[in-house]
């Protein structure tokens, strides 16, 4: 059967992507609620803000710590089997949590158990849905993303009436049914081959604008061992070298940094929103609501953002389109502060939830701008990944700030200025990018330089091994049309 050229961009995609959502559903929306359980476990247990504070903070973590092991198994057994194993791990963990009798039976059980399973679930779901989209991409990703405030809307006040009628254990205990439903959306993500995805080390070889030198090494390493060649359809050396060669590109690297940042500061306010509100004096009841109407909101900034970035005017701008939107919930956590009442976190609660949704719906994006679609599920690995250390650092620490200081300001504005930065730094580095490329181009136009460039595989490998997948493809394109000459 003949390998589609490119994404289907319909058919049975919207079914990818209505199993993405229920993953979203039973991942990021559950992972959320945990902090409607913090001032259970904190009286309970008797524990300050900062040990309470790990419980979420290891989910989070092992969530995003672990994605490379989940994108590992969607690559090389089956997107399939790996999300349902993570539903059942993810089950077991929460089942287990509701037996727990101290906070490091909570940070085992909740914490590693639910997170690994959550893993092995989020990133290959998130990636399958690229594979099957191009032209729609960010409208796909927005509708499966908005699981995550669908999800947070119905089950924040459903977690606080199941904590009232059976308390946190038995509330723990319906949730790990629950997420059982992971097992139901795994079944859902059938494999698609394209050609993009088959391309072998011979036929990338043929191609004129990969330097003779770097054709020497592919050639030298495909031939390396018989055996390797009878264990696999593809060179394994080759493979290994081509799945995370992304890693080298210098807009990956600004990208991972800003996505650093960008975790830092966005972490605390889903463990700290209800705490805080409680704080000022605002009821239960209302304290959870604010979680409900910041998942609501989340929806609408999924869908209206990947709506309005699939446009025409807004597709070659996603990348500013998505810093804009971490800045903006950076300037939210610098006003929290200052919000003393229900009536007044009811509007942050809107316009954090808006942009929160428009950047986790342009994180898969903007990704694969960067690395290309052949690469998403490893890229989204490692994006991921980044997002671990400071999903686990950042809770306690300001669980720590408020214990020092009494107060939750400077936990918010620890959390504005790092996603304030975040933005500034990947703007900066794009505006650099654009001047690089322009400069680029203005080079390929002179002849002399075109020949000097691609007859010398050292100066081409130079020149490729600092671009972004656009630039290397604009330069193949070059290179081509200059050859036909």
């Amino acid at each position: 059967m003949a390998q589609p050229a490119g994404p289907p961009d319909g058919g049975w995609g919207w079914m990818i992507v209505a199993g993405c959502f229920l993953v979203t559903i039973c991942t990021r929306a559950v992972t959320r609620c945990i902090s409607i359980f913090f001032v259970e476990f904190q009286a309970y247990f008797g524990q300050d803000y900062a040990r309470t504070a790990w419980i979420h903070s290891i989910v989070d973590c092992a969530t995003m710590l672990c994605a490379p092991l989940g994108s590992l198994i969607s690559n090389h057994v089956s997107c399939q089997v790996g999300i349902m194993l993570g539903g059942l791990l993810a089950s077991a963990g929460l089942i287990l949590s509701s037996f727990a009798t101290s906070l490091e039976h909570l940070y085992l059980t909740l914490g590693v158990l639910t997170g690994l399973g959550f893993a092995l679930c989020y990133s290959p779901a998130i990636a399958m849905v690229g594979k099957y989209f191009n032209k729609r991409k960010a409208l796909a990703y927005g509708i499966a993303m908005s699981g995550s405030g669908i999800g947070t809307f119905i089950l924040a006040p459903v977690v606080q009436l199941l904590i009232e009628q059976f308390s946190w254990r038995g509330a723990l205990l319906i949730l790990g049914g629950f997420v059982l439903n992971l097992c139901v959306c795994g079944a859902l993500m059938r494999p698609i081959a394209l050609k993009e995805d088959h391309k072998t080390a011979p036929e990338v070889l043929e191609q004129d604008y990969i330097p003779e030198v770097q054709k020497r090494d592919l050639k030298r390493v495909s031939l390396c061992s018989p055996l390797i060649k009878a264990w696999s359809h593809k060179c394994l050396c080759y493979c290994s070298w081509k799945e995370y060669d992304f890693l080298l590109m210098p807009g990956f690297m600004v990208l991972a940094v800003s996505v650093l940042f960008m975790a830092y500061g966005c972490s605390p306010l889903f463990v700290y929103l209800v705490p805080y509100a409680l704080s000022v004096g605002v009821s239960h009841h209302q304290a959870a609501f604010l979680m409900s109407i910041l998942g609501v909101i989340d929806i609408i900034g999924n869908v209206t953002f990947g709506w309005l970035t699939d446009t025409r005017c807004l597709k070659k701008h996603r990348h500013f389109c998505y810093l804009f939107a971490v800045g903006m919930d950076g300037l939210c956590c610098l006003f929290l502060p200052v919000l003393q009442n229900f009536p007044s976190l009811v509007p942050f609660s809107f316009m954090f939830g808006y942009f929160d949704g428009a950047y986790v719906t342009l994180i898969p994006v903007v990704t694969a701008d960067v690395v290309g679609t052949s690469s998403l599920s490893s890229a989204l690995g490692v994006v991921y990944f980044l997002h671990a250390v400071p999903y686990l650092v950042s809770p306690p620490v300001a669980g720590w700030l408020v214990d020092t200081t009494g107060s939750y300001t400077a936990s918010f504005l620890l959390c504005g200025f790092s996603m304030i930065f975040s933005s500034t730094l990947l703007c900066f580095a794009r505006l650099a990018k654009k001047i690089k490329r322009m400069h680029l181009r203005s080079l390929t136009t002179d002849t002399g330089m075109k020949q000097h460039i691609w007859t010398n595989g050292a100066i081409a490998y130079s020149v490729t091994a600092e671009l972004d997948q656009k630039d290397i493809e604009f330069l193949a394109v070059d290179a081509n049309s200059y050859s036909s000459r």
